[in-house]
């Protein structure tokens, strides 16, 4: 397979892992505070939650795939998964490579989480908070701020992924400290 092709395939991947996950991340954000999602029971919600952090998976296995098996760059199967321990970049792909060793813990707790209690599934779920925004700079620093022409509109789409997960994670922290919500606020003047 031409190299360009695999090239392209690896950085197409990459950025709809970011859009998957920042999707991901806002699901997981509302679902925690009990936001309901206009239409959607909870539990729908925390389903979709799961079925889009699978897809997420798979497209990141695609993604890692590639970079394998990419000639351009010399990413071997163990600095997938051994931090800092690549021969290209080790600092960016090592910050894929703790990426991707959050994101397996929280998958597989995930899946066995019912064999789990809730706190330590609760305390591994907490890595996700770590796991995206390192995933961010590993795919800004390797694919989306490169300089590429193809580039200019994946750093975009990267800045509104940034955008939009810290605007949930802001909206979770200032509910976390003020208890009242614009959503209650019209809902106790539409009572009245």
């Amino acid at each position: 397979m031409d190299s360009a092709v695999i090239w392209y395939a690896g950085q197409a991947t990459g950025i709809v892992c970011l859009v998957l996950f920042s999707i991901v991340m806002v699901l997981g954000i509302s679902v925690r505070r009990q936001v309901r999602i206009p239409g959607m029971p909870r539990l729908a919600a925390v389903a979709l939650h799961r079925s889009i952090s699978l897809l997420a998976v798979a497209f990141l296995t695609v993604h890692i795939l590639t970079a394998v098996v990419d000639s351009y760059v010399d990413i071997s199967p163990l600095a997938v998964l051994v931090p800092f321990s690549s021969s290209y970049s080790p600092l960016w792909v090592g910050l894929g490579a703790v990426a991707l060793d959050l994101i397996l813990a929280v998958t597989v707790t995930s899946l066995l989480r019912a064999r789990l209690g809730r706190r330590t599934w609760r305390a591994v779920h907490w890595l996700a908070y770590a796991c995206w925004p390192v995933a961010v700079v590993h795919g800004v620093t390797l694919g989306s701020g490169t300089g590429h022409p193809m580039n200019g509109w994946a750093l975009g789409a990267t800045l509104g992924c940034v955008a939009v997960v810290l605007a949930a994670a802001a909206q979770r922290f200032l509910a976390g400290r003020n208890p009242v919500t614009p959503a209650d606020l019209l809902a106790a003047g539409a009572r009245r």
